[in-house]
């Protein structure tokens, strides 16, 4: 079926500007500056996009969707959480591998698959996870057949810590594919954790503003500048997850992306939240690493701007409520934002078409040249039609009634955004159809 998006606002590689897009199947067909009399077109429907912007399809490729096919009643699945993101405008989702069973094998890479054909309303793909033990099989995987390695330097949520300065060395040497890396000190956050519990464990004092002083900005420096040393020795392709401080801002560079070999990832979250937020929403926004101070959200944001920072993914990592609600000690780290990830960007940087390109960019463009995510993240002719239509000028407010996930809460609840994501499309579908695998360059 052939689909015309009649007159909207295009966002698209640096430009931005008036025109329309036609679709055939699941294929865009051609992009068209100015406006297309609809008499000349065949398209057997038509959107009027007046007013309205028309991005690529988001690609988010740090999500946490809980479903490793074996938890009895997983914080997510791939069916709830599929459907929250294409709500907000995430057409392609790359997943991480601390699941049960862990994503540390074919063999789990391929049940996880299976899940994601059956369940997933949006695109997807996954990353296999490095563990001390698995790093030779790791390494002999076909690089096509996953995005990346994921690599945790410091321990989260179903640890997968590697630890082992050999099993490292190792894997920077030989990997083929791009590393991802959570990147925290674990001597310095347990050091700080235990002195936190000898103080004011099952006090008035126990609360989530000691979050950024157990995984404090000492940690994150250290873990970060120690990886990228190890990437620098042996020109390993390396990209350090959800960046948090100022400090780690150092040891980026902003060339060009097809330059570096060093790269960067920053989260809404930490762009939207600083540490005076804890005392009004306590654990739902405790996660790892911590959100930091107002200096290191605006640092941030700057960074993004320069080019420092080169994707914006959300580590969309739900937990069931009655857990984040436990004492901070036991409350485990994650926040769900998958939905209104898009939203919470755009509501910066809507009235500033300078920044409006570079969330673009680093929402759709550059992950999937990062990845090497094949035909999609662009509005070009001949690639996938992966497209999001946003109405601008709207007041939308975030209602628990509203959200999508299993988990059903969000920290955003109450928070009102100006734009509203009217229309997804998947391939070119926008009926809640299954996505399909993403295909990776080597």
């Amino acid at each position: 079926m052939k689909t015309l998006i009649h007159n909207a606002t295009i966002v698209n590689e640096g430009r931005i500007f008036v025109g329309s897009v036609l679709v055939d199947g699941d294929r865009i067909v051609s992009v068209t500056e100015g406006n297309i009399p609809l008499s000349e077109t065949t398209a057997l429907q038509t959107i009027d996009a007046t007013g309205k912007l028309l991005l690529p399809g988001v690609i988010d490729t740090h999500v946490h969707f809980r479903d490793g096919g074996q938890s009895e009643n997983p914080a997510g699945t791939f069916y709830s959480e599929s459907r929250a993101a294409r709500a907000g405008g995430v057409t392609s989702v790359i997943d991480m591998p601390n699941t049960k069973p862990q994503t540390t094998s074919m063999e789990a890479l391929e049940a996880k698959e299976n899940l994601a054909a059956r369940d997933s309303a949006v695109n997807y793909g996954f990353m296999l996870g490095a563990t001390n033990d698995n790093i030779d099989t790791l390494l002999a995987i076909e690089p096509t057949r996953y995005a990346a390695i994921k690599l945790f330097l410091g321990s989260s949520t179903g640890n997968m810590l590697v630890n082992n300065p050999e099993k490292l060395d190792l894997l920077f040497k030989k990997a083929r594919k791009l590393i991802v890396a959570h990147c925290e000190q674990e001597e310095v956050i347990q050091a700080n954790l235990l002195n936190a519990k000898r103080e004011f464990q099952g006090t008035d004092g126990e609360n989530a503003s000691l979050h950024p002083k157990i995984r404090n900005n000492e940690a994150c420096f250290l873990s970060t500048y120690h990886a990228i040393e190890r990437a620098r020795k042996y020109g390993t392709r390396f990209h350090v997850a959800h960046i948090s401080t100022a400090t780690e801002l150092s040891l980026l560079s902003n060339f060009e992306l097809d330059k570096k070999h060093i790269t960067a990832e920053v989260t809404p979250n930490h762009l939207f939240f600083d540490d005076r937020d804890y005392a009004e929403l306590g654990n739902k926004i405790k996660c790892n690493p911590a959100i930091k101070s107002n200096d290191d959200r605006m640092a941030l944001w700057l960074a993004l701007e320069d080019g420092l920072i080169d994707t914006i993914a959300t580590d969309h990592a739900p937990h069931p409520l009655e857990a984040k609600m436990k004492p901070y000690f036991e409350a485990p780290s994650g926040i769900p934002s998958i939905q209104h990830s898009l939203q919470m960007m755009l509501e910066t940087s809507i009235d500033n078409q300078e920044l409006l390109s570079i969330v673009v960019q680093k929402m759709c463009h550059n992950p999937a040249l990062l990845f090497g995510i094949k035909d999609r993240g662009f509005i070009r002719q001949g690639y996938k039609a992966d497209l999001v239509l946003v109405r601008t000028g709207v007041e939308e407010k975030v209602t628990r009634e509203s959200l999508l996930y299993k988990c059903g809460w969000s920290p955003l609840e109450g928070q009102t955004f100006h734009t509203r994501i009217e229309h997804v499309w998947v391939n070119g579908d926008l009926s809640v159809g299954i996505g399909e695998a993403l295909q990776f360059c080597k």
